[in-house]
């Protein structure tokens, strides 16, 4: 008898996300059970009371699910399940808390699409500033395009302190260089918008970050990506569907900066997030998937321009 495709969905809040729930299901596992308040040090246990239940030819049709609301978090819950694994026995892993991994992935592939085919530039090398950056999307953002070469800056909203920890963190964890500094007042961001050729804006919804007078004070920017759906958006003058449009007021540096939309981005991260679900079910061999497997799906979603 085939083994049901069964996923164990771990958070460490007090509820986990319907949204993941609802694409797991729609993606084809058939059974799904949630595991709520789980804290680092019971992740072992739990991979394990998971993994022995099953022969070990089954170990791919059992799949944990690492959610919540931090990047970091995940990622070493993650570490932790892969360390419980007691070969031959094994289960597939897949991280992407507050669908941030799936949505920093589809955010940066829409960009670097847009950029390459209507800019003729490769992420490597571009000056990207990413505002909302402490976020679990912003950060997964930035450590996604550092790791594609590009030369990042994490813009703060309070203050040098948090951002500059995020930064410190990305390099003893993934050894990117990034910067960072304070992009509180309109005068900052002016400062940091100066020599910017990418804006990635992840921000709280319907927090607005950034108004057209700073985005035409940008002499320098070629593209700027929101994820915030909720009125008023994130970035000025970006409708949510964008996928390359002209800012308006931005052509008059004869660039004319780009959009990309909160929608047309969770459109590819929909695709992302169900893909990688799919791929799960559909694997012989267990995987483990985090922002790295997400982008390089996304990139193959995002639609022509």
């Amino acid at each position: 008898m085939t083994a049901k495709n069964i996923l164990h969905m771990l958070t460490p809040h007090r509820h986990v996300s319907p949204f993941d729930v609802n694409m797991a299901a729609d993606a084809g596992f058939d059974v799904i059970v949630p595991y709520e308040n789980v804290t680092l040090d019971e992740v072992g246990d739990l991979v394990q009371d998971a993994m022995f239940s099953r022969p070990p030819h089954d170990g791919a049709s059992t799949a944990i699910f690492f959610g919540g609301d931090d990047a970091v978090l995940a990622l070493d819950m993650i570490d932790a399940a892969k360390k419980a694994r007691v070969s031959p026995f094994g289960t597939h892993a897949f991280a992407d808390p507050q669908g941030s991994f799936t949505t920093a992935a589809a955010m940066v592939a829409c960009t670097e699409k847009v950029l390459k085919e209507k800019k003729n530039q490769d992420l490597k090398g571009t000056r990207i500033a990413v505002f909302g950056a402490t976020g679990v999307v912003g950060y997964c953002a930035a450590v996604i395009a550092a790791l594609e070469g590009a030369k990042v800056t994490l813009v703060g909203h309070s203050g040098l302190e948090r951002v500059k920890a995020r930064a410190d963190e990305m390099k003893q964890r993934f050894g990117v260089d990034v910067a960072a500094v304070n992009g509180a007042s309109d005068a900052e961001k002016a400062d940091v918008l100066a020599e910017t050729e990418v804006v990635f804006a992840a921000a709280k919804a319907g927090v607005r970050v950034l108004t057209t007078a700073l985005l035409a004070g940008a002499p320098k920017l070629l593209a700027a990506a929101d994820v915030n759906a909720v009125p008023p958006s994130g970035i000025e003058g970006i409708d949510v569907f964008d996928l390359g449009k002209e800012i308006a007021g931005t052509e008059t540096h004869g660039i004319g900066a780009l959009g990309i939309g909160a929608l047309a981005i969770g459109n590819v991260k929909y695709q992302t997030e169900s893909g990688l679900f799919k791929r799960m079910i559909a694997s012989d061999e267990v995987l483990v998937l985090d922002f790295r497997d997400a982008f390089t799906l996304a990139r193959t979603l995002v639609p022509d321009l």
